[in-house]
């Protein structure tokens, strides 16, 4: 799998995370429709399901998404919640795509 489609397999899997968490969420802490607990569980359900297709074994595939995670959960912060991610936020996000990036991409035996 090219770097490219790795990274947007990691990022689809980020989303569906933040998505599924973020629902019932809304729903204990802004009295949201306990109708959102349904699209929660089918996005944890797709979680679930684009962590199989990651080409690494599970361990090294779970090490890595979280690099990945962070970047997504910034992005969300930024377009979700409306709050600007700051120097020190965009400076951990890329250290942290670079150790996903050495977890992932690193020539193995």
């Amino acid at each position: 799998m090219t770097g490219l489609k790795l990274l947007l397999l990691f990022a689809l899997t980020a989303l569906a995370e933040i998505t599924g968490c973020y629902l019932p969420w809304l729903w204990l802490k802004q009295q949201g429709s306990v109708y959102l607990l349904v699209p929660a569980a089918l996005s944890l359900l797709l979680f679930v399901w684009l962590l199989t297709l990651h080409p690494a074994a599970a361990g090294r595939v779970y090490a890595a998404y979280g690099g990945v995670y962070v970047v997504v959960a910034l992005l969300w912060l930024w377009v979700v919640d409306g709050v600007r991610p700051g120097l020190w936020d965009v400076l951990g996000a890329t250290l942290a795509l670079a150790g996903m990036a050495i977890i992932m991409l690193a020539p193995r035996q």
